[in-house]
């Protein structure tokens, strides 16, 4: 799997193993690839269930060429996270790294099926109190029309990306006909478990919050959240139920925002400050999440994770110091 350390790739990691399976996950980051090493290691019991490989470049055309020899399945997490606000430097990449690791793939006869991670922007960027209704063939492409107009900011950017990118990857499939499985998992935003104590994405804003430090989520316009492992569990769901063929898995727990997180926090600590209250609206978005829901609760007995349990579990401390 690419982006193996990544938040969400320490969780996938550790589902995939905890499932059965041994893991060859790819990094850029020597540093964080020895910790995930480690934490699998201490967990699991057994330092031969993980291999790292380094991928310094995932625009290469051969990148994942070795990577992949051997393996039987593949998930594809890795993209480009800069948030930069130049279209040239995150979308092109974004969309090449897709194709190359789907190109790979069709290179390894012992490949049953292949999972990219997307994004819930690939099909829409929520408006505060409107409701949009998307379904499984919905696209955003209001969001690459801004990019295209210039001018758009790193975020936009970045879901420019993740819907350029999955949608090259769809073009691609229907056109070469792999034969094996694809599948794509959007999620929102991933909270909970840290595997490190910082360095996860969207993984440390809940600690930051609990911290009283000023953070994207207290000026993060209002959406869905999924907890981490269970967005974990759906890429692993992907890879091996066969039913999921084809189909693009909407990882959208519930509706949160910055008033929930506060909310949480208050009920749990209720002597203590976290600031005040903002109106920002409420995500009404609707979305086809039954379907991700259907499958957790088919593989793992248990439907979505409650935001109460999710936002506990993202301030408690990190499982590694680093």
């Amino acid at each position: 799997m690419t982006g193996a350390t990544g938040y969400i790739g320490n969780h996938v990691v550790d589902e995939l193993i905890t499932a059965g399976y041994k893991v060859r996950g790819t990094s850029r980051n020597a540093s964080k690839a020895k910790l995930l090493v480690d934490y699998i290691e201490k967990k699991h019991g057994n330092k031969n269930l993980l291999e790292i490989v380094d991928i310094p470049d995932m625009v290469d055309e051969h990148a994942y060429d070795d990577a992949v020899k051997g393996v039987s399945g593949i998930v594809h997490l890795a993209s480009v996270l800069s948030f930069s606000d130049n279209p040239d430097e995150v979308i092109p990449p974004s969309v090449k790294g897709t194709l190359n690791i789907l190109k790979a793939a069709t290179l390894e006869p012992k490949i049953k099926s292949l999972v990219v991670t997307s994004s819930s922007t690939a099909a829409l960027s929520p408006v505060p109190n409107e409701e949009i209704t998307i379904t499984k063939d919905s696209w955003n492409d209001a969001v690459l029309e801004k990019v295209r107009a210039g001018g758009a900011p790193g975020y936009e950017v970045y879901a420019a990306s993740k819907t350029e990118a999955e949608r090259a990857l769809w073009k691609a499939v229907k056109e070469t006909n792999p034969p094996f499985q694809v599948a794509t998992v959007l999620p929102n935003a991933n909270f909970g478990h840290r595997v490190r104590a910082t360095g996860n994405s969207t993984g440390d804003w809940l600690q930051a919050a609990y911290e009283g430090k000023e953070n994207f989520l207290s000026i993060m316009p209002p959406q869905y959240f999924i907890n981490v492992r269970d967005d974990a569990k759906l890429h692993v769901v992907a890879l091996t139920d066969a039913d999921c063929n084809g189909e693009r898995i909407f990882a959208f727990a519930a509706p949160f925002t910055w008033n929930s997180v506060l909310a949480v926090l208050r009920k749990l600590e209720p002597g203590r400050d976290f600031g005040e209250d903002k109106d920002m609206g409420e995500d009404r978005s609707v979305v086809p999440r039954e379907r991700a829901e259907e499958l957790l609760r088919k593989h793992y007995g248990h439907g979505f994770t409650s935001w109460e349990e999710t936002v506990k579990e993202g301030i408690a401390p990190a499982a590694c110091d680093a």
